[in-house]
């Protein structure tokens, strides 16, 4: 279940293209921007600045796909060669400690981009046309996500994801990383969805078989405080929102960049 702030929230999301680190420096548009009683920005320019920042080009099969030579891939770049130094840092204290390190990686946006389907149905979110999105599997990676995966297992920390997928879109989530080459512990130990139908125990303070009350805060951050109950040190947690990355159980955390959608 994806409960985003669509095309009405395209320009709180991200009023300016660009990201930085969270909590360690600059960042794009606040929270606290979708009360602003200011003049929206012009959502028409807002998309021509978003295709600028993504280098967004339909490819042959009239897929749209950003460029490798964007503003968005550069960002993603810079975020990335940090994550590698911090996660080689924080394996060889873990090491010396003698604790378990681990990382948490969102999938939507941080590790599969969903660029085609923001720009074909004008950012505007259906569960339906979502669904069947996701259903084919096909989404291509968030630029150097793969191997960031990679290079965390490489550095002996153990990779778990934390999605706001549904537990039916499982086998699409699995098959779609697997072509992308993030192929690591994609089992269900590892991999945390949401199961409205058969909550796990430790989020029963907001979810139960008879309804499901936990906002995307209070589900994230309770499967990483479950992920560190197994005896794990989260050091580094990964995400497009603001909302994957609040609520505490992380040394630190990355916001990736994404202006096309908002979560709360």
């Amino acid at each position: 279940m994806r409960k985003s702030l669509r095309a009405a929230a395209v320009g709180t999301a991200c009023a300016i293209a660009g990201v930085a680190l969270y909590g360690t420096g600059a960042a794009t548009a606040g929270q606290t921007t979708a009360k602003t009683t200011a003049e929206p920005h012009n959502i028409g320019l807002l998309v021509q600045e978003i295709d600028s920042y993504y280098g967004t080009k339909a490819d042959s099969s009239g897929v749209y796909q950003a460029s490798k030579d964007s503003p968005y891939a550069k960002d993603l770049a810079r975020i990335e060669a940090d994550a590698k130094k911090y996660i080689k840092r924080a394996a060889a204290q873990a090491e010396h400690r003698h604790e378990k390190p681990a990382v948490v990686f969102d999938i939507d946006d941080t590790l599969l981009l969903s660029l085609d389907y923001e720009k074909k149905t004008n950012y505007t979110y259906n569960s339906t046309t979502w669904a069947e999105y996701v259903a084919k599997a096909d989404r291509p990676a968030v630029f150097g996500t793969p191997e960031l995966v990679a290079y965390a297992e490489s550095k002996g920390v153990e990779v778990f994801y934390n999605s706001g997928l549904k537990e039916s879109q499982r086998s699409a989530a699995v098959e779609n990383l697997k072509k992308v080459g993030a192929d690591i512990n994609l089992d269900a130990d590892h991999v945390f969805l949401k199961d409205a139908a058969n909550p796990p125990a430790y989020l029963s303070a907001c979810a139960t078989a008879a309804a499901w009350t936990c906002t995307t805060v209070q589900y994230k951050s309770g499967t990483r405080k479950h992920i560190e109950s197994l005896g794990y040190e989260i050091v580094a947690n990964f995400g497009d929102q603001y909302s994957d990355l609040e609520g505490g159980y992380a040394d630190k955390t990355y916001k990736l960049p994404n202006p096309t959608y908002y979560v709360s």
